[in-house]
């Protein structure tokens, strides 16, 4: 990327607010649907503005943005691209937060969300070093494992406590997705992306060339990302259920000549919250990071006159 490119993006997402309006546009579930001659032109575009062939603060090729990852300018698979997080992960939700879940529904439920939050992280990570199989395998199994650990046994001490009423323990029932969730979202970010911790991540200076790599910036990237996955599902996993019950308690007479609608009513609130907070949660921090040189290893700061380099950090 040139210096006036690099330079628009990290002004674009300077405050909370413009990074907002940023990834709102990022996650258009239209840039699904962008043809291949329609990707090349905003490709295209791209080159020409890098190459100074357009009109300077000329750029419109969001869509590429949205489909190509940043760091290996290759196509994301459609379902883990962040676009594609809300219209793919929606279904998943929805089967989370059905009522009355037996244990062997729990475990299908977890293993669905987590396997596609795993491909999620893994396909928009920083790619700036190559992860090997054996890393992805081990991340995935972990996430995995510990996210229907944690359900399986918050669903077992509520079904066991006897004292608690049929409506309360229900309504127990459905919030027990959100810790859940967000204790294995963290280890599946961490997981997933445990070989930047150990081989480090590119860093870059005002120019866009290369300094060095570092493992403090990989943590750094890491940390930023897992607290974005905590708050992600923070209004998916809570706001649904206190929506439903407060309709099933107060609009009971008609819920229950139209048991059918609960379903349809169900999805619609996942997936208004989904698309609200996903935003939102990506948002919290810049795609493009920056972190003071002296806060880095040694080497980073010999190898360069900048005081501030930046980094991917991956969505």
């Amino acid at each position: 990327k040139t210096a006036m490119q690099r330079s628009c993006e990290l002004h674009f997402e300077g405050s909370f607010f413009g990074r907002l309006r940023h990834f709102v546009d990022i996650i258009d579930p239209s840039t699904l649907f962008v043809s291949e001659k329609r990707l090349k032109e905003c490709i295209k575009l791209l080159d020409d503005y890098k190459h100074g062939s357009l009109p300077p603060g000329v750029f419109h090729a969001l869509c590429t943005q949205a489909i190509i990852h940043p760091d290996t300018g290759e196509k994301i698979f459609m379902p883990f691209r962040m676009s594609g997080y809300v219209p793919f992960g929606t279904p998943i939700v929805i089967g989370l937060l059905l009522p009355n879940q037996t244990v062997v529904s729990t475990i299908i439920w977890q293993w669905l969300n987590q396997s596609h939050n795993a491909c999620v992280n893994y396909a928009n990570r920083n790619a700036t070093k190559p992860t090997p199989t054996s890393k992805f395998i081990q991340g995935y199994a972990g996430a995995v494992t510990s996210a229907v650990s944690i359900a399986v046994g918050l669903n077992v001490l509520i079904q066991k406590a006897n004292k608690l009423n049929p409506a309360t323990r229900m309504i127990i029932q459905r919030f027990v997705p959100f810790p859940a969730v967000a204790s294995a979202n963290i280890c599946n970010v961490g997981l997933m992306r445990h070989n930047e911790l150990s081989e480090g991540i590119d860093v870059l200076d005002n120019n866009g060339n290369v300094v060095g790599s570092s493992k403090i910036a990989a943590r750094h990237a890491i940390m930023e990302t897992a607290f974005t996955r905590v708050v992600l599902p923070m209004p998916i996993f809570v706001l649904p259920p206190i929506i439903m019950s407060y309709l099933e308690r107060f609009v009971l007479r008609f819920l229950q000549s139209n048991r059918r609608l609960l379903l349809p009513i169900h999805s619609v609130v996942c997936l208004v919250t989904f698309g609200l907070s996903l935003p939102v949660a990506i948002s919290l921090f810049p795609q493009m990071s920056q972190i003071e040189v002296s806060c880095l290893e040694p080497e980073i700061a010999m190898a360069t006159d900048c005081k501030v380099v930046t980094y991917n950090k991956g969505l």
